[in-house]
């Protein structure tokens, strides 16, 4: 509906028109002034904040080029060959019937190995079938029907043995092979004829032997006294969900869960708490610990940002301090107990008085409000050899599941994020105790796979 001119309005009308413009003008103007206080800061990348790097943009690919040129260039090495098998399958020992050089024959006892090498390739390979005949009859006595016990290690049911079932769970959880390429992959490279859904009925089926892996990883987790937490989300069935990672030096356990907040690391904790807690400064995360130590690599990337937006006084202090710290923390294993409380004393010495020094750019004091929002929990690495000063495991543990998620865009199934899960529990928990990602799932699979 259009407005009536003005020169029909009311007296009372053209007030109210004059007031609603004036709120208007007010709204712009306080829009232009927010505008105008973004100008000339720096955008936020992974390098400054907490952005994954994927969302850098055009620039982070010149950026980083820019970086590598700059980085010095890397001393040669000497060379270096494949060493020999400690057991070859096989020795092919080849004599010299003569001299290739006048022709003359030389007898077998005038020569010696002058040259040794290993020759390595695959056989053809090709899944191994064994027909299972259950015979039976009509009991003579009784007259009723009987049939032998199957093979205790080849019941009935799936075709497919543990040797299979191992194979599809660590080529899709491991290496991202979504269902379709690996049921191609599995008929060209063994020319095992398997389908999608064949394989989806196989990985479904391990649930219960992870969620018996995962109780016993769970029991050892709760018994450390350092835990480490991160979390990072996923896909399931179109939705946002949350996929958190608690690790201790024995113990790795994943689970997916809907939201991001404390209830669910208070839900895996169960009222336990650890001695320390590790993560990075997220709500959720926070009091969970008698201690907290919160990530330095987190803290020094604000830091970072707040050097972009042009603070020299206070930003470029902290960081050197921070660096120092960790460097302090990476040569505990050569110092002294006294040597690391006088190390633990001077840090926190000095930043209190960098905390204190007036920051005349407005980055800097944001800055200084933050330490001081954090201040307790910068250096508990300092006083416990136990903690990191970084909280670089729990992301190197989730890593593989942002690959996988990013690969195979997440998750089409009520089941999949449970088994997903408990997958990444079991290897990252044997890759803890010395064992590989396969070794641990073909022990899963047999029923022999135990956290020590």
């Amino acid at each position: 509906m259009e407005k009536p001119p003005r020169y029909r309005l009311s007296e009372a009308e053209k007030d109210a028109l004059l007031v609603e413009q004036a709120a208007l003008i007010e709204r712009l103007a306080a829009r232009v002034a927010e505008l105008e206080a973004l100008v000339g800061k720096p955008r936020k990348t992974s390098a400054n904040s907490h952005i994954p790097p994927s969302q850098d943009g055009p620039g982070g690919a010149s950026r980083k080029a820019d970086a590598k040129r700059r980085r010095k260039p890397r001393p040669s090495r000497p060379g270096v060959s494949r060493p020999l098998a400690d057991d070859p399958d096989r020795t092919e020992r080849r004599l010299a019937e003569c001299c290739p050089h006048c022709g003359t024959a030389v007898p077998e006892a005038a020569q010696r190995c002058r040259h040794r090498y290993d020759h390595i390739d695959l056989p053809v390979i090709r899944p191994v079938v064994t027909r299972v005949e259950l015979f039976g009859g009509r009991c003579g006595d009784c007259g009723r029907r009987y049939r032998a016990a199957p093979p205790a290690a080849m019941p009935p049911g799936t075709p497919f043995g543990p040797g299979i079932r191992a194979l599809l769970a660590y080529l899709h959880h491991s290496h991202h092979v979504g269902f379709e390429r690996l049921s191609r992959m599995l008929e060209e490279l063994f020319g095992l004829t398997i389908s999608e859904g064949a394989i989806a009925n196989a990985l479904r089926r391990m649930g219960v032997a992870f969620d018996t892996a995962c109780a016993a990883i769970k029991a050892k987790l709760l018994g450390a006294p350092v835990i480490a937490s991160d979390e990072t989300t996923t896909r399931v069935n179109g939705v946002t969900h949350w996929q958190w990672v608690f690790h201790s030096g024995q113990a790795v356990l994943h689970t997916i869960a809907p939201g991001r907040g404390r209830a669910v690391p208070a839900g895996i904790l169960g009222g336990h708490r650890p001695e320390v807690w590790i993560s990075d400064r997220y709500a959720g995360q926070q009091e969970l610990g008698r201690v907290h130590q919160v990530c330095l690599a987190h803290v020094l990337r604000d830091v970072q940002y707040a050097i972009d937006c042009g603070d020299t006084v206070v930003a470029p202090k902290i960081r050197d301090h921070l660096r120092w710290a960790i460097r302090v923390g990476k040569r505990r294993p050569g110092l002294k107990d006294s040597t690391l409380a006088a190390y633990a004393a001077k840090a926190e010495r000095d930043l209190d008085a960098l905390v204190g020094v007036p920051a005349a750019h407005p980055a800097g004091r944001e800055l200084q409000r933050l330490v001081k929002a954090w201040r307790g929990k910068f250096f508990v690495f300092l006083a416990d050899r136990r903690v990191p000063p970084t909280n670089n495991g729990s992301e190197q543990e989730i890593r593989p599941s942002v690959v996988f998620r990013k690969v195979t865009n997440g998750f089409r199934s009520d089941w999949g994020p449970d088994i997903h899960a408990g997958y990444r529990s079991v290897i990252g928990t044997a890759r803890r105790q010395g064992q590989s990602a396969w070794t641990a799932i073909r022990d899963l699979i047999g029923g022999t796979f135990a956290v020590a």
